[in-house]
């Protein structure tokens, strides 16, 4: 009688020597296959022929000698492994996020035997039940939370973010601008630029905290807050940093390359006031000291570049459609061509940025936005806006965008006979915006002369500001502050992106702001009425429940009237307080 074949492996399987690139390939075939994209089967050949591999890599293009590995995937494999390491710091071991290395063929290998069985051994039949019997499974290790290395991107945000939510003043968010300042001084590495040889910066770890459910992102433009889950960890960090600290072990900072150089003692005084408000608090009465710009532009730093709405470029005949840029080049003002969310014409300052060793391109350069924004009309543009209703959404977004210098650009040219108002009504609407809304209404006669008031524009601008040492700030910090003055050296300015972002006409709004686009649908309604019905009533809700209290139909057709708008602070009168009851109030359609 044969022997009976022994069952199981013999051999043990080796232990996969990239469990970082299996498990990035896994990641992103099973995206592939949730989408349905064929990609996933590259994906899985190229699986394939890495976990047959013997031999660690240790970057993407190393992996351009196996089968089916092209210049795509060894592309994107190093752009991840850069990622990896901004997170996790750059001497973290390529095995830092398997949790336990995977196996060649995705199962756990036997251990070896070396007892050799006989058909003439009585026990041979218990030695085969034996080997038959599942080996016992192992207890598996918890999985290691996320931790993210002292001083890396994730670190600072975390902290930054924490040491915010426990001051009094806080607003329960920071924008993107304000993180990248508040976090700066806690990270190694730079938020906005990055090193010689590598695109990511410090802010590429916010996507990791945002997928490890840390911190949270709503909002246009992007607003970040702590998760509980987020909160929880920035105590154990801060917790973990003070003991260091009381040990004389705490890491020494270092200013990252491009970025401006920060007190020596600003962690600890970050790290002191995320311990708690008391601190904070203990800092004397008084007015709070203005934060610190995220960037200064000094004199001889920065040119004065005019912006131009790139639809400015295509309206009107093909023939006409580069006709202001060709007057801008022949005047020889320097300008850029991009979108904007507002206005027709900005300038910014833009900084003069010099190549970097080690860089092919040059850096970003930062841009601040200066105090004008143009709006340019035609007659027949001011016709068709005042119909449909764009005129006055226009010049409330350009009141709230946070310049405090808008001007009309009004070009008169050819005949308003045949626009569908008439020309005494286009006046008044322009004598209206000056007036009424504040804004400086120039008048032009046709393209070429509306081209020489920008270029004297820009002239002007190069002489009020050239001198000047601009400082950055946020959308909310510009509410409170003073126009440029002429006997200042130094003014605060918005940056460019900032302000552009914060103009997003199709942005996510609150229940505040969507009233108040309601209320300024009413005929009659200019933007000053509503805000001032909205001082007393920020949400229908509250005005319905106002209109609800009144005891007599009367008394809500005159809850309005009393109210105070606009400069000379008159009332808004019985008329038009009982056309807001109708509306609200009456449960069918109006009459």
């Amino acid at each position: 009688m044969a022997a009976p074949r022994r069952l199981g492996r013999k051999k043990p399987v080796p232990a996969c020597p990239n469990p970082l690139f299996v498990q990035w390939l896994t990641e992103w075939r099973d995206e592939a296959a949730e989408k349905g994209k064929k990609t996933q089967f590259v994906y899985q050949r190229a699986l394939g022929s890495l976990q047959r591999y013997p031999l660690p890599l240790r970057s993407g293009s190393e992996a351009a000698i196996l089968q089916n590995f092209g210049d795509w995937i060894c592309r994107r494999l190093d752009e991840r492994l850069e990622r990896h390491r901004a997170e996790q710091g750059a001497d973290a071991p390529l095995e830092a996020m398997g949790g336990g290395s995977p196996s060649m063929g995705g199962q756990e290998s036997d251990p070896p035997s070396t007892e050799h069985h006989s058909t003439n051994n009585p026990s041979a039949s218990q030695t085969l039940l034996g080997d038959l019997e599942p080996p016992p499974t192992r207890k598996p290790r918890p999985p290691r939370g996320y931790i993210p290395a002292p001083r890396s991107g994730g670190y600072a945000v975390l902290l930054a973010l924490y040491k915010d939510s426990t001051s009094p003043h806080s607003r329960g968010f920071l924008m993107k601008s304000e993180l990248q300042r508040a976090a700066q001084p806690l990270c190694d590495k730079s938020f906005t630029l990055g090193d010689p040889g590598n695109r990511y910066t410090a802010w590429a770890s916010v996507g990791t905290l945002i997928r490890r459910e840390l911190v949270l992102k709503t909002n246009v433009p992007a607003r970040f807050s702590l998760t509980p889950q987020g909160l929880a960890l920035a105590q154990r960090l801060v917790a973990a940093e003070q003991a260091l600290i009381s040990e004389g072990r705490a890491p020494e900072p270092r200013t990252p390359q491009g970025a401006e150089p920060t007190h020596p003692a600003g962690e600890e005084k970050l790290l002191d006031g995320a311990l708690g408000p008391q601190e904070g608090a203990a800092g004397g009465s008084g007015g709070q000291r203005p934060p610190d710009p995220e960037f200064v532009l000094r004199p001889g730093q920065f040119d004065i570049i005019l912006c131009v709405d790139f639809i400015e470029t295509m309206g009107g005949p093909a023939a006409r459609k580069q006709d202001l840029l060709a007057e801008l080049r022949r005047n020889a003002v320097p300008f850029d061509v991009r979108k904007l969310h507002v206005g027709d014409f900005v300038w910014v300052a833009r900084e003069r940025v010099q190549p970097r060793p080690g860089q092919l391109h040059l850096p970003p350069a930062r841009e601040l936005a200066l105090d004008y924004i143009v709006e340019r009309k035609r007659m027949a543009d001011l016709c068709g806006s005042i119909i449909d209703g764009r005129f006055r959404e226009q010049k409330f977004r350009l009141h709230r965008c946070g310049l405090c210098h808008p001007v009309y650009l009004l070009e008169e040219s050819g005949s308003t006979q045949h626009l569908s108002l008439p020309e005494s009504t286009l006046q008044q609407a322009a004598t209206s915006t000056q007036v009424v809304d504040g804004f400086f209404v120039k008048r032009t006669r046709d393209l070429r002369e509306s081209a020489a008031y920008l270029t004297i524009m820009t002239r002007h601008l190069n002489s009020l500001y050239g001198n000047k040492t601009l400082m950055s700030c946020t959308k909310e910090e510009s509410q409170g502050r003073c126009p440029l003055q002429p006997n200042s050296n130094s003014c605060t300015l918005m940056t460019f992106q900032e302000f552009n972002e914060g103009a997003v006409k199709n942005k996510a709004q609150t229940v505040r702001e969507v009233f108040a686009r309601q209320l300024m649908q009413i005929s009659g309604v200019s933007g000053e009425k509503a805000a001032a019905i909205l001082e007393r009533y920020s949400t229908p809700a509250s005005l319905l429940a106002a209109y609800s209290a009144c005891p007599d139909p009367e008394s809500r057709d005159k809850l309005l009237s009393t109210i105070k708008c606009g400069k000379l602070q008159r009332n808004l009168g019985p008329t038009l307080s009982r056309t807001l009851s109708q509306l609200y109030c009456s449960p069918g359609p109006l009459s």
